[in-house]
């Protein structure tokens, strides 16, 4: 008797015979059946989660340049290995990247441990194997769905394509076939006018089979992101050192540098905002604001800028930064906006 083969079995043996003759030739990955490099890998895992191969390509080049194996990166400040994460995003990567890179460095001589539980135990890796990452990638979401044709809405969705995903894993080459899931989500099942005549699913697709390929998977309605508002100082002494600090290690964009700043608040005062702070000077209001995005919250900022003598010692807490260095600080997207809009803004400081 012939026992039938399922479709997440002969759609995985499709898509890698497909991944072998079209696969992206990405910096971290290694040639079709060679051994890939444990470093490089993690380091491309944890940059890639919820950021575009695109986004993490330089990052990942000037990392391993500057940082060539895990012994070396463990051997960096947090604030190097912040300053050069700057821009990228979901900050609390870096902070577990470094924390990894000590842990592997220091418990296990500098190799990474052998068994799927001691890869759990590791800061931000968690209970995933590299086909299990691979299965919450947008593009590999977007495969499962159509070619399952799940129409329940993400996120609730997730549980069930995690699950078939996981069903298709082949015993060999999982991690070629859940970098072959991700090529296939990103070159030709897109989100949106998807290649189906090109795909290697065509005639396994459900999605595809019953019309609606394309508005796979749906997205229940994401609910108004609050408005917060604050104010943000630009702070500059006569020689161009400009006033920051560093932010707690926990917490929203812990560890990276900042202006100085009111509260984010909905309910934020703006006749109140030059009280907050953290140094008297003649602060004057810039027309123009920022806006950023959170995962939860919008932002708007006001902005202030004021300049003060050079004798002027900083607040506790705060520290002055050479203008040469500015460029070079560990600030997040927000901050770069409001450094950005002073700049553009070309304000003729004045000094108290």
């Amino acid at each position: 008797m012939t026992v039938p083969v399922s479709l997440g079995a002969r759609a995985a043996a499709a898509v890698l015979a497909w991944y072998d003759c079209h696969r992206r030739d990405l910096p971290w990955r290694a040639k079709p059946y060679a051994a890939a490099d444990p470093y490089k890998v993690w380091l491309s895992e944890i940059m890639l989660q919820q950021t575009t191969v695109a986004a993490v390509t330089p990052y990942f080049a000037a990392f391993l340049a500057r940082w060539p194996d895990v012994k070396s990166l463990a051997q960096a400040s947090s604030d190097e290995v912040m300053r050069a994460w700057a821009g990228l995003g979901y900050y609390s990567r870096a902070r577990n990247l470094h924390a990894c890179a000590k842990t592997i460095a220091g418990d296990f001589g500098g190799s990474f441990p052998a068994t799927e539980a001691a890869l759990r135990d590791l800061p931000g890796i968690g209970p995933y194997t590299a086909a299990a990452i691979a299965a919450i990638d947008g593009n590999v979401t977007r495969v499962v769905a159509r070619l399952f044709s799940i129409e329940t809405p993400l996120p609730a969705a997730q549980t069930e394509i995690k699950a078939r995903a996981q069903e298709m894993v082949p015993g060999k080459r999982p991690g070629d076939f859940a970098q072959a899931m991700m090529d296939l989500g990103a070159m030709v099942c897109t989100p949106r006018h998807p290649s189906c005549g090109m795909c290697p699913l065509r005639d396994l697709c459900l999605g595809h089979a019953f019309g609606h390929a394309e508005r796979l998977p749906t997205k229940a309605p994401r609910p108004l992101r609050p408005l917060r508002r604050g104010a943000a100082f630009f702070v500059r002494r006569r020689d161009g050192a400009v006033l920051v600090r560093t932010r707690p290690p926990k917490g929203l964009l812990g560890g990276m540098t900042e202006l100085p700043g009111s509260p984010w608040e909905t309910d934020f005062d703006e006749a109140l905002a030059e009280s907050q702070a953290p140094i008297a000077a003649p602060f004057r209001k810039l027309e123009s604001s920022i806006e950023h995005a959170f995962t939860h919250f919008a932002l708007r900022l006001s902005i202030y800028v004021a300049e003060v003598k050079e004798d002027r010692r900083p607040p506790s807490g705060y520290r002055w930064t050479p203008a040469r260095d500015l460029d070079n600080e560990a600030f997040p997207g927000v901050m770069r906006k409001v450094i950005e809009a002073v700049r553009r803004s070309g304000e003729n400081l004045r000094v108290d």
